[in-house]
């Protein structure tokens, strides 16, 4: 599994099941009066939107922590991409030398 991956579904599962529960609040008994029921009934969906609002922002922090740490790691291997590209061309550029000497010493013996 990608290491970005990882540690997303890390910082979001544990915060799956207080969605959940926040997403289908306990809705009270029709025993009360039926404006009582409804204005019950809405105190509590507000509660649990306001939860789920809560529960948003911190999903989103985290979820901006883990792109901003993706980006650092990013930077990082396009930055070891770069030296080993180089690395190449050296290394390349000192094999075709070293075959041009070769060549030459064998020509002139």
């Amino acid at each position: 599994m990608a290491s970005w991956l990882h540690a997303a579904l890390r910082a979001v599962l544990p915060h799956v099941g207080d969605i959940i529960a926040a997403g289908k609040p306990a809705f009270t008994k029709r025993e009360a009066a039926n404006q009582d029921l409804v204005q019950q009934q809405i105190a509590e969906l507000q509660g649990a939107v306001s939860q789920q609002s809560s529960h948003i922002k911190e999903l989103a922090a985290q979820l901006e922590n883990t792109v901003n740490a993706l980006e650092k790691a990013v930077q990082a291997a396009e930055e070891r991409l770069r030296r080993v590209l180089i690395f190449t061309a050296v290394a390349a550029a000192v094999a075709v030398a070293a075959l041009g000497i070769a060549f030459i010493a064998v020509m002139t013996r």
